[in-house]
């Protein structure tokens, strides 16, 4: 015979069967299916087939021995069954002849439920019905789903069927069709700390607010789990239990923990980022958790910015990317053994894209740079100072490459039509710009190669030409008398708007043009540098590029066009004028 002190041993139960609900009012958090069940047993409407669907530990299995005591109490088919009768009894202790409770992962054969419908066809032993309880019910075999549809189909009148299960979605639509489905839902946080008060207090517990807080958050959603905690904390600490030993057993992150990451997440600090990583993985933490835990911190953000007065000032764009990058890394680590290097390589791509500049904030700069006539750098990090203009001749390329999206000037005057002269008259000396022409001397090589790659005509006859003078918006350019005959290819008007949107890039304001063929060769020829210069990330003219209009794939090749491409994760569906 056991000892007294071996009986009390055996005979302990666990805070989750002994606080197992016994009555519909003691459901906590399905309300929804509480009021259903007991207005069906008010009007009696109670149908042959009930569905449970729910994630683990909300009660699934709890209700339909609910409803199996109140269809066959001895004092009648009630909401509040007496728990007292014989039958109340032998379905609390699981031996009922008449509810028979089956676990459907291992009873999933087509013989098992043959062996079942023959079970169903007697009466019942001792209450008005024989009921049949089969939990998980999806991991029943597809033979086994059919040998049952039948029975489902025609059942006995004195049969009920009550199934639970946590993966509907495997459940053939012919059986769910055949059943009253109700969805369970995870029970609220506060829902759970308020049962564990009164669980706590029973037992004689203290248990810091906090404690209760990180008990419930861990439990995502199920009771059944936060009593389990409850009941591992009591056997590792006693009667007096804090935060710090939920935080210790379970591997959780407490909440200033992860605000603080948060902010070093969004304040683009990644040393601090890497470091909390690397405490976080040396005290134990669940590395896998904290990613959840980080991506419900973002999501209350969100929330709490939508409802509060801080909506205006809420970046929707990096909070929704940064979440996109911590779901896609949750999927990764569960399939992955480096899980610390998944998370640092994660956290500091979060850390990025949090400094990254948006779509309506690079919009927003273009839009504020050609009202101001400036020069606009494309994919420029939002913090970035825009260069004047007026500091530096030509605006420069640094790296990464950048585009350089010229503003649109108005129309230029249309310069007269050339006239081919071997004694042309000398270049105007009044109302000139010393200062603009040397910029032009010294900066003619780039120019006509940039003109060069807008209308490719142009690049030769310019090679044997200098600029001679800039009266006004004029800028007057000498070519080699030997050269004189391509005088005619500006009278296009695309070589023309070639030339002048080259000389505008580096004066950074429009510029019409006059050729004039001067009596000797020009002191300065122009050499054409290498495709690296100053005006290499300048888009082309619209009409230089007419046939690749249409055409994403070549557009997908520009430099410019990949680096926004990348930063938005998007692709290009259409190219217009």
């Amino acid at each position: 015979m056991p000892t007294e002190k071996g009986s009390k041993i055996m005979g302990y139960e666990v805070i989750a069967r002994k606080w197992r609900p016994q009555q519909f009012s003691d459901v906590v958090g399905q309300d929804h299916v509480v009021q259903t069940l007991e207005n069906a047993l008010a009007s009696n409407r109670i149908a042959h087939a009930y569905l449970f669907v729910g994630p683990r530990g909300i009660g699934k299995t709890s209700i339909a021995r609910i409803f199996a005591k109140a269809l066959n109490c001895d004092a009648g088919m009630t909401a509040t069954p007496c728990d007292t009768c014989d039958n109340c009894i032998e379905i609390m202790g699981g031996n009922s002849l008449d509810v028979r409770e089956i676990d459907g992962a291992s009873n999933n054969s087509v013989d098992q439920v043959r062996d079942l419908r023959e079970t169903i066809r007697y009466a019942p032993a001792h209450g008005r019905f024989k009921l049949i309880i089969i939990d998980e019910v999806h991991m029943l075999s597809n033979s086994a789903f059919n040998a049952l549809l039948k029975t489902l189909e025609e059942p006995p009148p004195h049969v009920k069927f009550f199934f639970a299960t946590t993966e509907p979605q495997k459940i053939p639509a012919t059986i769910i069709s055949r059943c009253q489905r109700f969805d369970l839902r995870r029970i609220a946080e506060e829902d759970i700390i308020t049962r564990l008060e009164l669980i706590a207090k029973d037992e004689k517990v203290t248990i810091e607010p906090d404690a209760l807080l990180a008990v419930a958050r861990g439990s995502e959603g199920g009771l059944r789990d936060a009593e389990s905690a409850l009941d591992q904390l009591i056997a590792f600490k006693g009667k007096t239990i804090s935060e710090e030993d939920v935080l210790q057993v379970f591997g959780l992150v407490s909440r200033r923990t992860l605000d603080a990451l948060s902010e070093s997440i969004l304040d683009g600090d990644m040393a601090s980022v890497i470091g909390q990583v690397d405490g976080l993985e040396q005290a134990g933490k669940d590395l896998q958790r904290l990613v959840l835990e980080l991506m419900d911190g973002f999501r209350n953000r969100l929330v709490a910015a939508y409802s509060g007065p801080d909506q205006a000032n809420l970046d929707v764009e990096r909070m929704l990317r940064i979440c996109d990058i911590l779901a896609q890394t949750d999927e990764r680590m569960r399939f992955s053994l480096s899980k610390r290097i998944l998370l640092e390589t994660a956290l500091v791509r979060c850390s990025r894209a949090a400094k990254v500049a948006t779509l309506e904030e690079i919009i927003a700069q273009i839009n504020a740079l050609k009202a101001a006539g400036g020069v606009v750098i494309a994919g420029a990090p939002a913090t970035g100072v825009a260069t004047d203009p007026s500091s530096s001749p030509v605006a420069r390329r640094s790296p990464p490459p950048a585009a350089l999206t010229e503003v649109a000037p108005p129309s230029p005057r249309r310069a007269p039509p050339v006239s081919v002269s071997s004694t042309a008259a000398p270049p105007p000396s009044g109302g000139g710009s010393d200062a603009e022409l040397a910029l032009l001397l010294a900066q003619w090589p780039q120019i006509v190669a940039h003109a060069g790659r807008i209308a490719v005509a142009v690049q030769g006859a310019l090679k044997d030409a200098a600029p001679t003078a800039v009266v006004d918006d004029t800028v007057h350019i000498g070519i080699d008398p030997e050269f004189e005959s391509e005088l005619t290819l500006f009278e296009s008007p695309r070589n023309r708007k070639a030339v002048e949107r080259s000389l505008a890039a580096v004066l950074n304001r429009p510029v019409a043009i006059v050729f004039q063929a001067l009596k000797a060769r020009p002191s300065q020829v122009a050499e054409v540098p290498a495709p690296s210069d100053v005006y290499s990330a300048v888009p082309p003219d619209d009409s230089a590029s007419a046939t690749r209009k249409g055409d994403p794939q070549a557009w997908k090749q520009r430099e410019e066009v990949k680096q926004v491409l990348d930063m938005f994760n998007g692709t290009i569906v259409d190219v217009r004028e």
